[in-house]
C-alpha cells in the first residue's frame, strides 16, 4: 500500500477544504441531520446539489478568501500582510454572495490594514468567529515546511488581519499545526497535546476542552460559527470517521455553519487521506468564483496547481512588519 507524500496531501487539503465548503453551503443554518435526510446513501451521488443561492459545486467566501491568500503568498514570495489585506478588501468590495459580519466590517471600514481589526474589536468586543479559520488551508500548506513555531505564528498574524480576538488567532494556529502534521503522514490527533502546549496560556484550556477525545458538538456552548466549536467539530468529525467522505458528511450533518465546519473538516481530512479519497463526483463540479476579480473562476485543476505551488519546498518569507 502506497501513501501520498506531502505535495499530494497538500493538494488534497486545499481541494478537500473547497469541496467541504461547496458541499455544506446549501445546508447552512439548517437543522442537524438535514444532509443525511436528503442523501441517506453514502456514495450514491447528487450531493453537490446547490441551493440557498449557491450553484451546484460553488464554493463560498471560505474558499474564495483562501485562494486570495494563497495567491498573495505566491506572488509576493512570502507573507506580505498589507497585500493580503488589499486583496481581501478588493474582494469584499466586489459584492461576494456571503461574507462574515466581522470580516465585512473590518474590510470596509476604510481603516489601515494594521488598525482595522483592532479598532473593530475595541468597539465591538466580538471577534472570535471562524472567519479566519475557514480560509487557512492554503496558508497552512505554505508554511508547513517551516515547522510548528513558524506555521503557528504565521497563522496568528494572518488571522489578526480581520479578527481582533486572540481566540480566533489561536484556533487558526492550531489548525495550521494539525495540517502540518498531517502533511508529514503522521496522525494530527496524536499531535494535539503538543499542539495545545503551544497555544497561548490564556486560551489553552478552552481549546483543550473542545479538542478532547470525549468532546461532542452537542456539548458546544456557542453556535458553531464561533472558532472553538467550529474547530472542535472538525476534529470530532475526523476522529469519529474513517474516510474523507464520511468525515465531511458528518460535518455537514451537524447543521448550523455547515459550509465552514465542512471546509475545516475537509482540509484536515484531505491532508490525512490524500487526493484519491476525494470523490470525483464532488471535485468535478467544484468551482470558485472570485468577486472583485472580473470573471475569474477556479476549478479543481487550478486549485490543485495552486496547492502544488504552495507546497513548494522553498521556505516562504515572513513580513517583518
Amino acid at each position: 500500500m502506497t501513501h501520498p507524500g506531502p505535495t499530494p496531501r497538500a493538494i488534497a487539503a486545499v481541494l478537500g477544504s473547497a469541496v467541504g465548503d461547496a458541499l455544506g453551503a446549501p445546508f447552512e443554518f439548517g437543522p442537524e441531520g438535514a444532509f443525511s435526510a436528503r442523501f441517506p446513501r453514502p456514495g450514491h451521488g447528487g450531493e453537490m446539489c446547490g441551493g440557498g443561492g449557491w450553484d451546484p459545486g460553488e464554493a463560498t467566501d471560505d474558499t474564495q478568501m483562501a485562494v486570495l491568500l494563497g495567491e498573495s503568498l505566491l506572488e509576493c514570495g512570502g507573507l506580505r500582510l498589507p497585500d493580503v489585506f488589499d486583496r481581501f478588501r478588493r474582494w469584499a468590495a466586489g459584492g461576494p454572495k456571503d461574507i462574515g459580519l466581522a470580516t465585512e466590517a473590518v474590510l470596509t471600514s476604510g481603516d489601515p490594514w494594521d488598525l482595522a481589526a483592532p479598532l473593530h474589536f475595541q468597539v465591538n468586543q466580538r471577534a472570535a468567529g471562524n472567519g479566519a479559520l475557514m480560509r487557512a488551508t492554503t496558508s497552512a500548506v505554505h508554511f508547513a515546511p517551516r515547522g510548528r513555531e513558524a506555521t503557528m505564528d504565521a497563522a496568528r498574524r494572518i488571522a489578526a488581519l480581520t479578527h481582533g480576538d486572540r481566540a480566533a488567532w489561536e484556533g487558526t494556529a492550531v489548525f495550521h499545526e494539525l495540517i502540518r502534521v498531517a502533511l508529514t503522514g503522521e496522525d494530527p490527533l496524536a499531535a494535539l497535546p503538543e499542539t495545545l502546549a503551544a497555544v497561548h496560556p490564556g486560551h489553552r484550556e478552552r481549546f483543550a476542552a473542545v479538542l478532547a477525545p470525549d468532546w461532542h458538538p452537542d456539548r458546544a456552548t456557542e453556535f458553531n460559527g464561533a472558532v472553538w466549536p467550529c474547530l472542535g467539530s472538525a476534529v470530532w468529525a475526523l476522529r469519529t470517521t474513517t474516510s474523507y467522505e464520511d468525515a465531511v458528511r458528518a460535518a455537514v450533518d451537524l447543521g448550523g455553519d455547515t459550509d465552514t465546519v465542512a471546509a475545516v473538516t475537509g482540509g484536515l481530512a484531505g491532508a490525512v487521506y490524500g487526493p484519491d479519497a476525494l470523490p470525483e463526483r464532488w471535485t468535478d463540479p467544484l468551482h470558485v468564483p472570485l468577486p472583485g476579480y472580473g470573471d475569474r473562476t477556479l476549478r479543481a485543476p487550478q486549485l490543485s496547481e495552486l496547492a502544488r505551488r504552495l507546497a513548494s519546498p522553498e521556505p516562504p518569507e515572513v513580513d517583518p512588519s
